[in-house]
């Protein structure tokens, strides 16, 4: 692909801008540990909820959602729309716990909650496995999808292309800290969102596609539902192989199952991850609640579907097409104006950048404050640790540069995470509700999943997602089978626990009473509040393909019933709910 003088103007200020801005704003991350992982813990809400959507729109998202409309047709997005749910639980249940209880990482919430051996154990394991594994896997996909995008896009090999990312990228995080990266997120999300809705809007207007009506007419209805397939399919177009729908078996375990059983980053059962680091760094628990609010309702409402019709116009325009993934930077590559092309480009770095900038800095705080700082050095001073943390984010940099060359699609690896967790995620949430959970429990659910992963994917052809029907069962049965056959954390640790942290529910009587405490709050009016915002995203999601793909009138009742939900559910929120407490 050619680009003009024009083109590269707007690449380059897409590749300096977000750069110039963290840097500028990441002046204070030397003082001390808070500043450089937690931003001084005074983040307002709209901007810590705008990285948490910077964030998760990384070069790999509208290529993954390409290759998702190929295999499944629009209801191919079931595959993350279904985190809906576990991200409004997040919301309400679990934002205004992650600010209150002060710590650094969600990691360290292992020693707050639990005690002994085990807890130092958990602590160093999920540190190590969730900051340099977890977390290089993530940057390594993410860099394999830039790396995509620049070898259709500008011709360059793939080593070219994850160098120029990650060079682009590790530099300023390494020196910004959060409150850089943060401040980074803000632009480069805006020149992501123009980039993707600007994309969208050529894809149908290319020679062939003719539009929403030429798309409905160029491709088999079955591409374009919204839920499973139950009865018989429409064919596919003449040579493709799969069957454009998504089976209802895959949307049962992603609905009923995935949301809350698998770990995967930025939709962790319990909020944990970045989206927690960034609840722990906002300014209150208010600004906490309201910005995983914000990000919730942005990441599943308003983002989609660009994305979606450009993988819809992209099976019209390259209908024999090997790689899916690609198909979505070929639009790019051909049916672009001058200008637009290097702003595409630059959308993708700077949806890049966001990504990797949080996983770098998100990874380093496990391997520095829950590794380094807890067993090597525990009497290191602030400026030893900032310099220190600096020195990790470029080893991290270049462990998921090496990790890049062994991946060979972005779904393969969304995969992997959300399969080799899966059954995890419940213990994650009732670790908060329940005071029997034990950090045996979790080190339980974490060797189960791993073991039954393996065995499935060794020893048989279960495909994900149905993988997922066997394995939570199993991991769980696992993890409260030792839960209740091993002794309970100490009284006196879970009383402290609970005097910090005020979580509701039946499930901290026991420890309340023992500490003569009043009786924890109820839970049902947390469902309540949950079960509304679910229906606004969800609402919103319909009521938009209904727009596009049906009938307006229906599409406009259905936001009207988003709105009066979504309505609700702040005002509970910000003045009687956990957001006001």
């Amino acid at each position: 692909m050619a680009l003009t003088a024009l083109d590269w103007l707007l690449l380059g200020i897409a590749l300096a801008a977000p750069i110039a801005v963290g840097i500028a704003y990441g002046r204070r991350a030397g003082r001390n540990l808070s500043e450089y992982f937690l931003s001084g813990r005074d983040l307002p809400w709209w901007l810590a909820g705008t990285s948490m959507v910077a964030t998760t729109f990384a070069a790999d998202t509208p290529l993954a959602v390409t290759g998702l409309v190929a295999a499944s047709g629009v209801a191919g997005n079931w595959l993350w729309w279904n985190a809906a749910l576990g991200s409004m639980l997040t919301v309400v249940f679990f934002a205004r716990l992650w600010r209150r209880a002060g710590i650094l990482t969600d990691v360290e919430f292992v020693e707050l909650r639990y005690t002994g051996r085990a807890a130092r154990a958990l602590r160093a394991v999920r540190a190590l496995y969730l900051g340099l594994a977890v977390n290089c896997l993530v940057i390594g996909w993410v860099n394999l999808a830039l790396a995509k995008v620049l070898s259709v896009a500008l011709g360059w090999e793939r080593l070219t292309g994850v160098l120029v990312g990650l060079a682009a990228t590790g530099g300023y995080a390494a020196l910004a800290g959060l409150r850089g990266v943060v401040a980074a997120d803000l632009v480069q999300f805006a020149i992501a969102l123009a980039g993707a809705v600007g994309l969208a809007y050529y894809a149908l207007a290319a020679p062939g596609v003719g539009g929403l009506d030429g798309l409905r007419a160029a491709l088999p209805e079955s591409t374009f539902r919204l839920w499973p397939a139950v009865g018989p399919m429409d064919p596919t177009p003449a040579g493709t192989a799969a069957m454009l729908a998504l089976p209802f078996a895959s949307f049962v375990a992603y609905l009923g199952v995935q949301w809350w059983a698998s770990w995967y980053p930025g939709q962790e059962p319990g909020g944990g991850g970045y989206v927690a680091q960034r609840m722990m760094s906002a300014r209150g628990e208010r600004d906490a609640v309201l910005a995983s609010l914000w990000f919730t309702v942005a990441h599943y409402c308003l983002r989609p579907w660009p994305w979606v019709l450009v993988a819809l116009a992209a099976l019209v325009l390259y209908p024999d097409l090997s790689d899916r993934e690609a198909g979505y930077v070929l639009v790019l590559r051909d049916h672009l104006p001058a200008g637009w092309r290097g702003l595409l480009v630059g959308a993708f770095f700077a949806a890049y950048m966001s990504t990797v900038s949080t996983q770098l800095n998100w990874g380093t705080s496990y391997l520095v404050n829950d590794l380094y700082r807890r067993f090597v050095r525990p009497d290191a001073g602030q400026t030893h640790l900032v310099r220190v943390s600096r020195l990790t984010t470029i080893l991290v940099m270049a462990a998921s540069g090496v990790i890049t060359f062994g991946l060979e699609s972005v779904r393969q690896a969304w995969e992997f995470v959300l399969e080799s967790g899966a059954g995890v995620g419940l213990v994650l949430i009732l670790r908060w509700y329940w005071w029997r959970v034990t950090a045996l429990s979790e080190l339980t659910a974490l060797a189960a999943a791993a073991a039954g992963f393996a065995f499935v994917r060794f020893f048989t052809t279960i495909p994900f997602p149905d993988s997922l029907l066997y394995l939570v069962p199993w991991t769980t049965a696992c993890w409260i089978a030792v839960t209740l056959a091993t002794p309970p954390e100490p009284l006196a640790h879970l009383i402290r626990f609970y005097r910090r942290t005020r979580p509701a529910g039946p499930g901290w009587r026991h420890v309340a009473a023992a500490a003569a405490e009043p009786a924890p709050a109820p839970l049902a009016p947390d469902l309540r509040r949950w079960g509304a915002g679910c229906a606004a995203v969800y609402l919103t999601l319909v009521a938009t393909h209904s727009l596009l793909f049906g009938s307006v009138l229906g599409g406009a009742l259905l936001l009207v019933g988003a709105a009066v939900s979504a309505a609700w559910l702040v005002t509970s929120l910000t003045r009687n709910g956990p957001a006001g407490d």
